[in-house]
């Protein structure tokens, strides 16, 4: 006979999954939150945009790559979630827009409860440091399609932004300068790469190089940095013009999408050093510095365009929250793109 079980979906492992995750997504909940008893949507009470004269809604959607292939081989979930919260809520400050929700979906071969709520803890938690709340998910079994130790996330986020304080390339002045924000490491952009890099080095997760001081999957796993509480509080004390959050295509492509047609972003490449990490992965594969540029954040998570006046003030503020940033270049007239001197 045949059975939904007997297919490889066990419905009782995913009660228990939601039961284990939910003290965790309990952390990542604002004041708006209205707890829905049906469970089957989220609710956030929209009367809080009344405090705008014109709220312009941001939404985006992401997902973390093929950096989950590095966790499962790792074994270890508590962090991917967090990833997963930056690539999707530091895309909405860029226009300066709030974070106000998010929700998740895990797709899994296996629902196994234990490890289902130690992602979801992730995202959780990088929910609340990014201010939003976790207002629902999915988890979803999908045996034969994915191994039982095989998943993969995803995640959609809405925020919120005045129409009058909208950060983009329409306010980027001759004259500005441009601020780097340090990244935690790779984040989750260029594991495709990674990945290739150490089948051929022949090397594993558990390796130790010196360079890094710890294990090669520690490093690899580090969560990606949270930007945006940092990045709104900036945008309140400072003129900030302009972000660019730094993903998939590296610090040039996406700093001119933050540009307008007639002004470049001219860089320095001797004001920082990246961080280790990417000197291990550069060598061990023998990536030219191109390929290095066009695949990873160097050490570059988030952008800052600022009105020149305000640069040390920026700079100064974004310490005392703990966060390393410096001046990376500045804006001159060009074509609309971010380039080295």
């Amino acid at each position: 006979m045949s059975t939904y079980e007997a297919a490889g979906v066990d419905i009782e492992a995913g009660d228990l999954a939601v039961a284990l995750m939910k003290d965790k997504v309990a952390r990542a909940r604002r004041p708006e939150v209205v707890d829905d008893a049906s469970g089957f949507a989220g609710l956030f009470d929209a009367s809080a945009l009344l405090r705008y004269r014109r709220p312009l809604l941001a939404s985006s959607t992401d997902g973390v790559g093929t950096k989950v292939m590095i966790a499962q081989r790792y074994g270890r979930h508590d962090t991917i979630g967090i990833d997963l919260v930056g690539m999707v809520l530091d895309d909405l400050v860029v226009c300066g827009a709030e974070p106000l929700f998010m929700t998740d979906y895990i797709a899994c071969g296996k629902v196994v409860p234990e490890r289902v709520a130690e992602i979801v803890g992730g995202v959780a938690e990088g929910c609340r440091l990014a201010g939003a709340a976790l207002v629902g998910g999915e988890t979803a079994e999908h045996p034969g399609a994915m191994g039982p130790d095989e998943y993969d996330l995803a995640g959609a986020g809405t925020g919120v932004v005045e129409a009058a304080g909208l950060l983009g390339p329409s306010r980027v002045r001759a004259g500005d300068v441009v601020l780097g924000l340090a990244s935690s490491g790779v984040h989750s952009n260029g594991y495709s790469l990674v990945r290739h890099v150490l089948r051929e080095a022949s090397l594993s997760l558990d390796t130790e190089l010196p360079e890094l001081g710890r294990p090669l999957g520690e490093e690899l796993l580090e969560p990606t940095r949270i930007y945006s509480l940092d990045c709104l509080e900036l945008a309140r004390s400072t003129e900030v013009h302009a972000y660019a959050h730094i993903t998939g295509g590296g610090i040039e492509s996406n700093l001119s999408r933050s540009l307008p047609g007639h002004l470049d972003a001219l860089l320095d490449r001797s004001s920082w050093t990246p961080p280790a990490v990417f000197g291990v992965l550069a060598g061990l594969g023998s990536i030219a510095q191109h390929d290095m540029d066009r695949t990873f954040n160097l050490g570059v998570g988030m952008a800052a365009v600022v009105a020149a006046g305000s640069a040390d003030e920026a700079v100064r503020m974004l310490a005392a929250r703990g966060l390393d940033a410096w001046v990376l270049g500045e804006v001159v007239p060009g074509e609309g793109r971010a380039r080295y001197r």
